[in-house]
């Protein structure tokens, strides 16, 4: 089987319950017939006590269900909009053809999978200390153990394929610093480490209500001249890597641009899976101001049509400014009779005046 037809993304929900219980259905549901990768939780504590207290208590659920194969965890502090707790899981089927080793850098579990496409590296929920830190050095904490990570496992920083980076009160100010341009900040700092010769990650920069930062990715090496990854520019936007300083917020005086491609595609023979990064209603490198949640959903859906041409939808998540859009919002999606897991979340834009972000993967 080729990687594209192995490698699986769904989303499980329940409805709202004792924090405990919800884990455990939605474990429950997960496959038993295939590799757990990841998973990616999204529920509200409520405060940050509580969100380090329940992130430990799930790393310890999901160490005693899997033992030596612990997948990737992350816990996000974003309100689910369709479901009490969220759980997206990246899960593998394979064959005679893979060798996969669930490994740990310190706390942190990961997993590296190899084959005769190449080596693929799969990893995050990786945080600072969200207490006693604010947003900087958080961020600097976050991309020295992304950097620990790559180097001991011999990943170069611009095989980062895909990035997801939440971060906490998104559009906040610390004084004058931006809580995203401060994280793009440090972000540029760590990529300006290497030449990104064949484009950035794929990524979504997005608010999370508490959490401080947390990052996760997905990195390849490739090893077959059939196999490698592709920089997808959307003609309709702007790179927001090749943003003007008049659409960047400031930090420590500072405007670096958000390094992130529109999508990034991995292609495997006659067959591709696409990352489609946080996509919004920007047109060029402007947002469009007024023209309400139904406007913005439909340039946010034109813009990823653009970007993933032929190749179908496997998964979205939709992030939403506020928790009243989700009707709506859910609605105007099915009109689209996509028929994929989808996922709603109610989560701040990296801008004020965006209503709503969909990310997703598709696959041709």
């Amino acid at each position: 089987m080729n990687y594209c037809e192995k490698i699986r993304y769904n989303i499980y929900t329940t409805e709202k319950a004792d924090f405990e219980e919800m884990v455990d259905k939605l474990l429950a549901q997960l496959p038993q017939n295939e590799q757990i990768f990841r998973l990616a939780f999204f529920g509200m504590p409520d405060d940050n006590e509580q969100y380090v207290s329940r992130r430990v208590m799930l790393r310890e659920k999901v160490r005693k269900y899997y033992g030596n194969h612990e997948p990737v965890l992350s816990y996000v502090s974003q309100p689910p909009l369709n479901g009490g707790l969220i759980l997206e899981a990246h899960t593998y089927t394979p064959d005679e053809g893979d060798h996969i080793t669930y490994k740990h850098i310190g706390t942190f579990p990961y997993v590296v999978l190899v084959n005769g496409s190449g080596r693929f590296l799969f990893a995050g929920g990786f945080h600072g200390d969200v207490i006693n830190f604010g947003i900087e050095q958080q961020s600097k904490e976050v991309f020295k153990l992304v950097s620990e990570l790559l180097r001991k496992e011999g990943f170069p920083i611009n095989s980062i394929i895909r990035q997801w980076n939440y971060i906490e009160q998104i559009t906040k100010f610390d004084g004058e610093d931006q809580h995203y341009q401060i994280f793009n900040n440090a972000r540029s700092d760590y990529y300006a480490m290497t030449i990104w010769e064949n484009g950035y990650p794929a990524a979504t920069g997005i608010g999370a209500n508490l959490g401080g930062i947390l990052v996760d990715l997905d990195a390849a090496v490739f090893s077959n001249p059939d196999c490698y990854a592709t920089p997808i520019d959307n003609k309709l936007q702007v790179a927001a890597h090749a943003y003007s300083e008049g659409v960047l917020e400031p930090a420590h005086s500072k405007k670096t641009t958000p390094k992130f491609e529109r999508a990034k595609s991995m292609t495997f023979g006659e067959r591709e899976v696409i990352y489609i990064s946080g996509t919004a209603a920007i047109r060029g490198e402007e947002s469009l101001l007024g023209v309400g949640l139904e406007r913005q959903l439909h340039i946010t859906m034109e813009n990823i049509a653009e970007l993933i041409g032929e190749a179908k939808l496997k998964m979205l998540r939709v992030y939403l400014k506020e928790k009243s859009f989700f009707e709506e919002a859910e609605r105007l999606l099915n009109a689209y009779e996509l028929n994929i897991p989808i996922s709603y979340m109610w989560a701040d834009v990296c801008r004020d005046e965006l209503l709503i972000e969909i990310e997703g993967i598709a696959v041709l």
